[in-house]
């Protein structure tokens, strides 16, 4: 009897050391596996770190200025495979003579389009203006070639308030619409300071399904949006998006309120404001004092407060003023108005 309880321990213990092996063994391999998985991961994301940091290389690269890319040898083939961030510079003048002679395409009244296609959008570019004319050679200077480059069907109406009273920005905007749709039916209007440079001309200035704000990060404000309702600076509308909130406020005379007025105008029409990437929505500001009667408006915040009772009854439905002279040349449409006083 203990003879065949010892064969039986004998053949159970074998047993146990010969699965005992096997575990052994096939956490070898498993273990050996492992690593040649580790190390390709390991290498597969080392490509993929090197692949997406020579990305941003040449994404970040800057090119040299708006005009010597816009209409240099480098130009040559699809104008969209050149867009990207730019080096923007206030340092050297410029002249509207040598703004015209690097952008030779241009037709009177500051009008281009593109020669090989249709442009989806025809676009007018609104700039409320007093002077300001060495602000306004920067402008033109990289401006004109970063909208050809973006392909759009563009003229550029500079909207001057005669005289020396307070100046008036939302109303000069409105202006700026009128008289810009009795020469050509556009569909898109841009509204820009004339102090305010795009640095990527990713940046299109045309319109979208909401309402644009372009000028999303300024050097002014540390390249960072001030305020989440900022609708300041640089902005595009549709037609129709224009014409839904009634334009914009006549009565904002002096220095702010007329953006957030506007922004009030558009949240109340159910309407959200887009925006591009903080990167690709970067500007530079070129600096300078406060102008002359454009001192803060002390009642921008009661007006602001009461923009749902008075948009219906103050704005593109009731805009008045005189054309006092109109002066086209290649650069631009010049428009000096009449706007009235406070």
């Amino acid at each position: 009897m203990s003879n065949v309880n010892f064969n039986v321990l004998h053949r159970t213990c074998s047993l146990v050391v010969l699965l005992c092996c096997l575990h052994i063994f096939v956490t070898v391999i498993y273990y050996v596996k492992s690593l040649d998985f580790r190390q390709a991961f390991v290498e597969n994301q080392q490509r993929s770190h090197q692949l997406q940091r020579k990305l941003e290389e040449v994404l970040e690269e800057p090119k040299t200025s708006g005009a010597l890319v816009a209409n240099g040898s480098d130009t040559a083939g699809d104008p969209l495979e050149k867009l990207g961030p730019l080096r923007v510079e206030f340092s050297v003048p410029v002249s509207l003579d040598q703004v015209r002679k690097e952008n030779p395409d241009l037709q009177e009244g500051g009008r281009a389009k593109p020669k090989d296609c249709i442009a989806l959008q025809k676009v007018a570019i609104i700039i409320p203006f007093r002077k300001r004319d060495e602000h306004l050679k920067y402008w033109l200077y990289y401006l004109h070639p970063i909208l050809q480059r973006q392909q759009l069907d563009y003229g550029v109406y500079i909207i001057n308030q005669d005289g020396d009273e307070t100046f008036n920005r939302a109303k000069l905007l409105n202006v700026g619409f009128a008289e810009a749709l009795k020469e050509y039916d556009y569909e898109c209007f841009v509204f820009s300071d004339v102090d305010l440079i795009p640095m990527d001309d990713r940046n299109t200035y045309k319109c979208f399904s909401q309402p644009r704000h372009l000028s999303v990060s300024m050097d002014k404000f540390g390249f960072r949006l001030p305020y989440n309702q900022y609708f300041g600076g640089v902005s595009s509308m549709s037609k129709e998006q224009y014409l839904k909130i009634n334009g914009f406020p006549n009565n904002y005379w002096g220095w702010g309120g007329e953006d957030d007025d506007i922004f009030n105008r558009l949240s109340s029409k159910g309407m959200i404001i887009s925006r591009p990437s903080g990167v690709i929505g970067k500007c530079r500001m070129i600096r300078h004092q406060r102008d002359e009667q454009n001192d803060p408006n002390p009642q921008r915040f009661d007006r602001i407060a009461r923009t749902r009772q008075t948009m219906h009854s103050d704005g593109i439905n009731s805009l008045s003023y005189k054309v006092v002279t109109v002066e086209k040349n290649q650069l631009y449409t010049k428009i000096t108005v009449d706007i009235g006083k406070p």
